[in-house]
């Protein structure tokens, strides 16, 4: 397990998850429920620009390695199935979505992992309409943690409409990557 920069932000994401869970289920006396989603909602936006961050550093000082390709998307992954379900236990976000979202990802993680293992990895890489799914994910779920209205916007209402455009995206993109695979899907049945 290469030790470098950009994996550690990476092992820092995956680290906050707890920390990020556990803040809802902190006493109102030690945490008021406002406070909770503010820091819930910077910790969530923290590890969003991380993301980011430690594929940019791991090009730029090239420490890119197959440990740290493999890690990325699991904590990115762990990081909005956590905060998805934290939503439908807080009623902020309907069962269906976090179950769309959530199943998509396992099946193109999953469909990734075969496509690799049959050389055909490159015909399932990030298309732009996942590049759009994420993005829309990624300003949803803060909107949604944060549950109060920021300079006179309803955030709530706002996410609830980023969550369900979220969604399409998945089932979009989804249907996508499945359709490039189908190839290969079809000639190993």
């Amino acid at each position: 397990m290469p030790q470098n920069i950009p994996n550690a932000l990476t092992w820092a994401r995956i680290v906050l998850i707890p920390v990020f869970v556990g803040l809802f289920y902190l006493p109102e006396a030690i945490m008021p429920s406002a406070m909770q989603n503010l820091v819930a909602t910077i910790i969530f936006i923290v590890a969003a620009v991380t993301d980011w961050f430690d594929g940019y550093l791991a090009r730029a000082l090239g420490q890119t390695s197959a440990f740290g390709a493999f890690l990325d998307p699991v904590a990115d992954k762990l990081m909005v199935a956590a905060a998805l379900i934290l939503l439908v236990q807080l009623g902020r976000v309907d069962a269906i979505i976090a179950v769309v979202i959530i199943g998509r990802e396992i099946t193109i993680s999953a469909l990734r992992e075969w496509m690799a293992r049959v050389g055909k990895a490159a015909s399932v890489a990030v298309a732009f309409v996942g590049k759009l799914k994420t993005a829309a994910q990624m300003v949803a779920i803060p909107m949604l943690l944060f549950n109060a209205p920021l300079l006179g916007l309803d955030m709530r209402a706002f996410g609830n409409v980023l969550i369900y455009v979220a969604a399409a995206l998945t089932l979009w993109s989804m249907g996508y990557y499945l359709h490039r695979a189908l190839p290969q899907l079809l000639a190993h049945k």
